[in-house]
């Protein structure tokens, strides 16, 4: 695994042991179980590697949060003509969404 904290081992752990008791192969329970912790970790901010982050940290603002951050979140949103907007416009974008 990861370097992932105890808590996240204990839910890796309950996620498996979960999916296995409803049917699901070994092999395919770990699969869901790592998907869903690393899920957590992304949207909490807790990934190494910030470019592939997701969203970004929501307790961050918008203006502390890369590019591809705000481009996911403005994708997410369905906000249209995001792929030719700058890092300020896309946080403006998403700004006036709400």
């Amino acid at each position: 695994m990861p370097t992932w904290s105890d808590k996240d081992r204990r839910k890796y752990e309950h996620i498996k042991d979960s999916s296995e008791e409803r049917g699901v192969a070994e092999e395919r329970a770990k699969e869901i179980a790592a998907r869903t912790v690393n899920k957590s970790r992304r949207e909490e901010g807790r990934t190494p590697n910030r470019r592939t982050q997701g969203t970004g940290n929501p307790n961050r603002g918008l203006d502390d949060r890369s590019k591809q951050e705000l481009y996911n979140r403005a994708r997410q949103l369905g906000i249209s003509g995001r792929s030719k907007m700058d890092k300020q416009e896309l946080a403006s974008a998403i700004r006036s969404h709400r």
